[in-house]
């Protein structure tokens, strides 16, 4: 958009971070002495009584609203849009598919910062020259780092040398301070050239590796699709290779001079992903998270945005970073829940990939070992390439699965006793075990064995778990904490006692019965210290024969080849649960869990612990082909017309009381049947979340499944303006979740 000439009659639309689903007028500033108003700059506006940051939207020379009703802009703080157009235009689609206001969809794309208004920083460096005759310094010198330093600076061409530079020859910055006190140098900082990556030669230390033949055959059905939008479903098993081709198609990438963005869905596989990617390519790669500093975050925005940085790794929210020379995306891990909010805007960032593929003409690559239904669904249907990897990369082979009965057995804490002799057993052969648990805590809860009393939390309709370092009882739902108690609440008995396993109990029944080997403990709770999975992952790899235990944190993306034995407790949690993706979920947990045996030279066991033994999802599992699986819970989905079948969504309400939701519920219901869609959409509810109190608040549902996603999205927008109309109580909160992810 041109800048614009200031005329009486122009109005200024801006966006701004509020839940209203609409723009605001504004004039152009009073003072003819600021930055050119363009599509996508930031401005200080007036909002009630407050001054915020809006996003320039567009101009024109109309507005509703009579102009000596309108305010002007107090200020403009970019002289070129901060927001460049394709991410504008990325932020129009998924604030109006996700019905979602277009101004806090807007500021979710900035880092914090830049939201409250401030400049982007000027990046310098720390010059260093020379202040006297060399003569002088050199008769006044005894120190020879002292010396060298003056003589390095005396050489350079242009009478300066950087800080960075001076190190690299081993001058320290003490040396450097020593000198500036005598006067002998003295610094400046100058801003530092930001080199684009396409200035650096990307080939690193590591050569790639030789590929396997399904690996060269989907480098190959995908190398013709540069520069082209290319959605590929790489159904890759476990240990099968897919980092490999991963690497090999960002090295063409990078050859043709493109930006590549890489989506993983935990924090926690940042490290190693960074690690083996820094070791293949020599070129800028940058990671974007949440336990980044603010500082770090807009450093790394801001280098993936001037093209300084080549590879960005980040987690969902990456998907928003503008990248002007992108070529390539992937993303790892594709059917991972992660990637989808749940909250604000509840967009899928897997999802938003493949829009930002089809603006930038590129190939989006999911990969998956356990990929989602509707990625499989849109691959049978030719919407993505499918390119499969069944074979395991170099001489691992598939681990064996079976089914381990724990009726009628004999447990110690949780632990069958063949489970026990089998752990024994590996970790006498030098190998490594992996017991999986997705329960972290002591124990889920805790019990009065005089009156039966289970520790529940005050705010929520939830158990506390019982923490043991340090003890403490812990809501997992609203992160609530209390002191264990000596007593019961209800018959002030002190038989208060655990009831079930969390890893916290199973590390230290291990501990017990292995004395002699560690046991490394990884979830939220372990992890938590800064470098702590860094330090355990290190001691793993070391290839010490240990126990590993662990909730879904070990599942995704590690490669551990000394590990020859995985059990996994507690499998039948997901098996009768009310939301109808926790059958796909458990396969995909289970599938991903089993995939750490046998990645090395020995062969893998898998041995999963069950009271449903016979229960068709188990029984389909342990055959070992996730293929099988899918097409069982295809035929479910297909008779129950659920997803990728039909679409969802679900108008949620939450309050401090039950019944105002509910009524809010029925109305909408009520309201929607009035508009003569009931032969094209179905209508459920409103009914309790399953979950129907948490934090003090009362959350309720109204389902809406149509075949059609469009008649979806016309039912929800034609709810802002009837709600307008309606008297909500302030203490209602009302939201729309297309294509929800979590029924609970």
């Amino acid at each position: 958009m041109p800048a614009i000439t200031l005329t009486e009659n122009l109005f200024v639309q801006v966006a701004i971070p509020s839940p209203l689903r609409t723009l605001f007028d504004y004039l152009p500033p009073k003072s003819k002495h600021h930055h050119a108003i363009k599509r996508g700059v930031r401005v200080i506006v007036p909002f009630g009584r407050r001054e915020i940051t809006g996003i320039v939207i567009s101009t024109s020379s109309q507005s509703a609203i009579d102009s000596d009703k309108l305010k002007p802009i107090i200020t403009v703080l970019d002289n070129t849009p901060i927001i460049p157009e394709d991410i504008m235009t990325l932020c129009c689609w998924a604030s109006g598919y996700y019905h979602y206001s277009l101004g806090e969809t807007l500021m979710l794309v900035l880092p914090k910062s830049l939201r409250q208004g401030k400049s982007l920083p000027i990046i310098t460096t720390t010059q260093w020259q020379l202040m006297q005759p060399m003569a002088s310094i050199e008769q006044l010198q005894k120190s020879n780092k002292q010396l060298k330093a003056a003589q390095l600076l005396n050489q350079s061409p242009a009478g300066t040398l950087s800080e960075t530079e001076l190190t690299k020859r081993g001058i320290s910055k003490a040396v450097l301070k020593n000198m500036a006190k005598k006067g002998f140098i003295a610094s400046h900082e100058q801003p530092q050239a930001m080199d684009k990556f396409t200035s650096h030669p990307f080939q690193g230390k590591e050569q790639p590796l030789t590929l396997n033949k399904e690996q060269r055959h989907a480098i190959h059905a995908i190398r013709p699709h540069f520069n082209q939008y290319h959605p590929v479903l790489l159904d890759g098993i476990t240990g099968s290779g897919k980092t490999e081709v991963y690497l090999q198609l960002i090295a063409l990438a990078l050859a043709a001079g493109k930006q590549t963005l890489v989506l993983i869905p935990e924090i926690g596989l940042t490290p190693q992903t960074f690690n083996r990617f820094k070791k293949r390519f020599s070129t800028p790669i940058i990671c974007l998270h949440s336990k980044l500093s603010e500082s770090e975050r807009l450093q790394g925005w801001h280098q993936a945005a001037n093209e300084t940085a080549s590879l960005i790794i980040a987690t969902r929210s990456g998907v928003f970073t503008p990248l002007p020379s992108l070529g390539l995306i992937i993303v790892d891990e594709e059917h991972d829940a992660s990637y989808k909010q749940q909250d604000t805007l509840r967009y899928n960032a897997r999802d938003l990939a493949l829009y930002r593929g089809r603006q930038a003409q590129c190939p989006v690559i999911l990969g998956s070992a356990t990929p989602s239904l509707e990625s499989w669904y849109n691959a049978r249907r030719a919407r993505f390439q499918y390119a499969a990897l069944k074979q395991r990369a170099g001489q691992a082979s598939h681990p064996q699965m079976e089914l381990l009965d724990m009726r009628r057995q004999n447990l110690q804490h949780g632990l069958a006793p063949d489970i026990i002799k089998r752990i024994s057993s590996q970790l006498a052969s030098d190998n490594q075990v992996m017991i999986f648990l997705n329960r972290r805590g002591y124990a889920p809860s805790a019990i009065c064995h005089e009156c039966g009393n289970v520790v529940g939390c005050p705010h929520c309709d939830a158990y506390m778990a019982i923490h043991r370092l340090p003890p403490h009882m812990h809501c997992h739902q609203c992160d609530f904490q209390t002191p264990i108690p000596t007593h019961c609440t209800s018959c002030k008995s002190a038989h208060i006692k655990p009831v079930g396993q969390g890893t916290e109990r199973v590390e230290q029944t291990l501990s017990h019965l292995f004395p002699n080997f560690p046991v490394i403990r990884i979830d939220r709770d372990s992890a938590r210290k800064k470098n702590a999975l860094k330090s355990m992952l290190e001691t793993i790899n070391s290839g010490t024969p240990c126990i590993l235990l662990g909730t879904q944190m070990l599942a995704k993306g590690h490669h551990f080849p000394k590990v020859t034995l995985v059990i996994i407790l507690n499998a039948d949690a997901g098996l009768f649960s009310a939301d109808f993706r926790a059958l796909e979920r458990t396969g995909q947990l289970i599938t991903q869990v089993a995939g750490r045996a046998g990645r090395g030279h020995k062969s893998g066991q898998v041995v999963i612990q069950t009271f449903n033994p016979q229960h068709t999802a188990l029984q389909t599992l342990i055959k070992n082909d996730y293929s099988l699986y899918i097409n069982f819970l295809f035929k479910e989905r297909e008779q129950l017309n659920l997803p990728p079948f039909e679409h969802l969504a679900i108008i949620r309400a939450e309050s401090t009381n039950a019944k105002p939701c509910e009524m809010l519920l029925i109305n909408l219901r009520r309201y929607l049947e009035q508009q003569r869609l009931s032969d094209r959409i179905k209508i459920l509810g409103p009914f309790p979340a399953a979950i129907e109190k948490r934090q003090n608040r009362f959350r309720w549902q109204l389902l809406i499944q149509s075949a059609k996603r469009a008649v979806i999205h016309h039912a929800a927008n034609l709810l802002p303006d009837y709600l307008k109309g309606q008297k909500i109580q302030r203490q209602i909160r009302w939201s729309i979740d297309i294509d929800p992810q979590d029924m609970t």
